[in-house]
């Protein structure tokens, strides 16, 4: 009897985690698509969290980029201490703001920031092994 318990207690769970993969990946899928920041996109900023290994925090709003250079198109912005889900840093053209002057551009769901605008260490708190 409590083998049999325990092999359905096991099965539940099992179905339970089959269930959170689908909806993990719904929530990355639609988390990929650049939007600008707006009043509803406080309530996603989790999501798009959630669907990258890392996050970042912006001290003041910030500009996305499609690349790493203020040249290149741009596909969004994050509003100020609105976490963001982060995947890689790179190099890319040279920012100067604020006192702080860095060539390091972090990789987000929606594109590419200068980590000049984010809280932490000069690659926005990610690892520095965490190159694209």
């Amino acid at each position: 009897m409590t083998t049999r318990t325990f092999t359905r207690a096991a099965l539940v769970g099992a179905g339970a985690l089959a269930l959170l993969g689908p909806l993990t990946a719904t929530t990355a899928t639609a988390a990929t698509a650049p939007t600008a920041a707006s009043a509803s996109d406080a309530g996603r900023g989790d999501a798009r969290v959630l669907a990258a290994p890392y996050a970042v925090v912006p001290y003041e709003n910030v500009n996305v980029r499609q690349g790493p250079a203020s040249s290149t198109a741009k596909v969004g912005s994050v509003a100020a201490d609105q976490p963001r889900g982060a995947y890689c840093w790179t190099r890319g053209e040279t920012v100067s703001d604020h006192g702080v002057t860095n060539d390091i551009w972090v990789k987000l769901v929606e594109g590419y920031v200068s980590a000049v605008y984010l809280k932490g260490n000069e690659y926005g708190d990610l690892p520095a092994s965490a190159t694209c």
